[in-house]
């Protein structure tokens, strides 16, 4: 379908009122709805603004592109919009936002928000559309506008297009964004024109969220002269070996693809080799800081490492359950409590060795996991993390130390020397260093946290529930959670997984309770979610909390912070122990006693009315 059939002239809006974000997202949502284009408003805006939350869809250029594919849009459709003078709708760069194209797509539909979203990114590359677009005064304008940029060749562009190489120069690119969408084609479009411009011969592969597309062949490969690649994330590298790669980020792709074009005209790239990662260049993850880089790795083992948490877990807090009943002798206690003491035993390898993979990739995995599984025997949760972070960094110091063997021994590396050397280096640092340090370490941490008992347990309680409630799975939310989990797997204290279940389990159910009892400030649609938030909550999944603090995070997160503070202080004093590290109510028959059990749902409760009533009163009707 082409962008004019999209194009709805009913829901164009020359004079947008907004001055700000929220409010041009609201403006739009209204204009579907009054239009008859979605069933819901409200279903709508949350749709555009959690699309907003992953990274601004303004573009720069003083264009912006919010979008959502939503099960409450009824056709799919295209809103132009001019906001006279542009308002901050925090560009990629900081300048005003003025032009507005905001994409519905309904929930079933495949890709065409997707291909309407990659059309519009390549005209704003274009000379010429956006200062059009600001002249338009009717719909007729922005027709006119659309239908002259959306041909290959107009009399504006055919220089460009149609300019034949000059030379026999090949050159190829791959673009992609982190969301996959409008930078990748943006970059595309620039790098494309940048060639033509040059007069030289250039193919680029575009990595989307509709898959990858022109994808380059190993024979256009070979022949290329150079290969330009602008990445915000991974992308398939090691078909390259050999070649000379420029890597930059995508935004480079966009604004620098002059630049670009004449170093990989120049020949001004260095050669790749396959095995080293995107980024041992210095170029790589440009923009990101040494922190940010260290959280993602750690990240990575910790997304690795829950389904071992969740499963063996729960599987275990079920086998306790079963104890009380039918003894520890019986068989179904064997094979459960088994079954989930085997699927726990990985958690510390798993987490390392994918920290590992993440900084060195595959040569890193298997040190890294190997020295996990040492930590596990001593040095514990603190030492598998250090262990992890070492196999990374041990196994990309290698890289660069047998860069440059020569090439008839190239395939010894990931067959032999890697995985030698790495497990003989990170080994040797795990059991000298590391173990006798960490271990020590590890059993004062210990020993003090056994020691905690009435304030003490008190105040951990609460602040480690508090972080569960403060950014709702962010990285604050992450280090309570690591923090239960390691003192889980050390010590075997629920005490802390206790505190940091009740903070995950109050936000939802205290947006449902604020939803139940202030049904009048809800619209119609934040009514229906109550039932599922009342789910979401008792099953210690705390995303049903996320759209309301993303509207409202000034009123929704302190409510249910407060909350969260309550019902962690009330299990800590009282020493609530939770027997899983994961399953919210569903844990509770598995729990020690009956008392514990009735504190622990006691303690949600409290926090989630005390958090739903100071929402409920804090809330404007909307």
């Amino acid at each position: 379908m082409e962008i004019r059939d999209l194009l709805k002239a009913d829901l164009m809006i020359f004079d947008l009122k907004a001055d700000d974000k929220m409010g041009a997202i609201n403006e739009i949502a209204k204009n579907f709805h009054d239009k008859g284009y979605v069933e819901s408003k409200e279903e709508f805006k949350k749709g555009l603004v959690e699309r907003e939350s992953q990274g601004s869809t303004a573009l720069g250029e003083s264009v912006a592109i919010p979008h959502t594919k939503n099960k409450t849009v009824k056709e799919p459709a295209v809103l132009f919009a001019r906001k006279i003078g542009g308002l901050d709708y925090e560009a990629l760069d900081g300048e005003p936002t003025e032009i507005f194209f905001a994409i519905g797509a309904p929930a079933g539909e495949n890709n065409l928000h997707v291909e309407t979203l990659a059309e519009l990114s390549k005209m704003i590359m274009k000379d010429g559309f956006i200062a059009d677009l600001k002249k338009a005064e009717n719909p007729e304008d922005v027709y006119k506008v659309i239908g002259k940029y959306s041909e290959p060749k107009t009399e504006e562009t055919k220089e460009v297009v149609s300019k034949e190489p000059t030379n026999d120069i090949k050159l190829l690119a791959v673009t992609a964004c982190p969301n996959g969408i409008a930078h990748t084609y943006m970059a595309q479009e620039a790098l494309e024109k940048a060639a033509a411009k040059a007069g030289v011969s250039i193919k680029v592969e575009t990595n989307g969220s509709d898959g990858t597309k022109n994808k380059l062949t190993a024979r256009e490969i070979e022949e290329a002269d150079a290969i330009i690649v602008t990445a915000d994330k991974k992308v398939e590298t090691n078909r390259f070996d050999g070649k000379k790669v420029i890597q930059r980020p995508v935004s480079d792709g966009i604004r620098k693809s002059d630049e670009l074009v004449k170093k990989a005209i120049e020949g001004d790239a260095k050669i790749f080799h396959a095995e080293e990662r995107e980024q041992d260049s210095d170029e790589d993850k440009e923009g990101q800081s040494f922190w940010q880089k260290i959280y993602g790795d750690l990240m990575n083992g910790i997304s690795h490492m829950l389904p071992f948490v969740i499963g063996g877990g729960i599987l275990m807090a079920i086998s306790f359950l079963v104890e009380r009943f039918a003894g520890d002798s019986s068989l179904a206690f064997t094979f459960l409590n088994g079954l989930g003491s085997d699927a726990f035993s990985f958690l510390i390898p798993i987490l390392a060795g994918f920290i590992a993979m993440s900084i060195g990739d595959r040569p890193a995995l298997m040190p890294g996991m190997v020295a996990g599984l040492m930590a596990s025997r001593g040095a514990g949760f603190i030492g598998g993390l250090i262990g992890g972070f070492l196999a990374g960094f041990v196994v990309n110091l290698l890289k660069k130390s047998f860069r440059n063997l020569p090439k008839s021994i190239e395939g010894l590396k990931p067959m032999l020397i890697y995985p030698v050397f790495g497990l003989l280096l990170v080994g040797a640092l795990m059991y000298f260093i590391v173990d006798p340090i960490f271990t020590g370490i590890n059993t004062v941490i210990n020993n003090w946290l056994m020691s905690l008992s009435g304030a003490n347990m008190l105040l951990l309680g609460a602040i480690l529930a508090g972080m569960m409630a403060i950014d709702m799975g962010g990285p604050i939310n992450k280090a309570a959670y690591a923090f239960a989990i390691g003192a889980f797997t050390d010590t075997g204290i629920g005490t802390f997984m206790a505190a940091v279940m009740v903070g995950g389990m109050v936000p939802p159910i205290a947006i449902a309770i604020a939803t139940t009892f202030f049904k009048d400030k809800f619209t119609e649609d934040q009514r229906k979610t109550t039932i599922t938030n009342y789910i979401l909550g008792l099953s210690f999944i705390t995303e049903g909390a996320i759209p309301f603090a993303a509207a409202e995070p000034g009123k929704v997160i302190p409510a249910s912070v407060i909350g969260s503070v309550i019902a962690g202080a009330i299990v800590g004093g009282f020493n609530v122990s939770a027997p899983a590290p994961h399953g919210g109510v569903f844990v509770l028959p598995a729990m020690s006693s009956l008392s514990q059990a009735l504190i622990f749902i006691g303690a949600v409760l409290v926090g989630a009315i005390v958090g739903g009533l100071i929402y409920g009163f804090i809330k404007k009707k909307d």
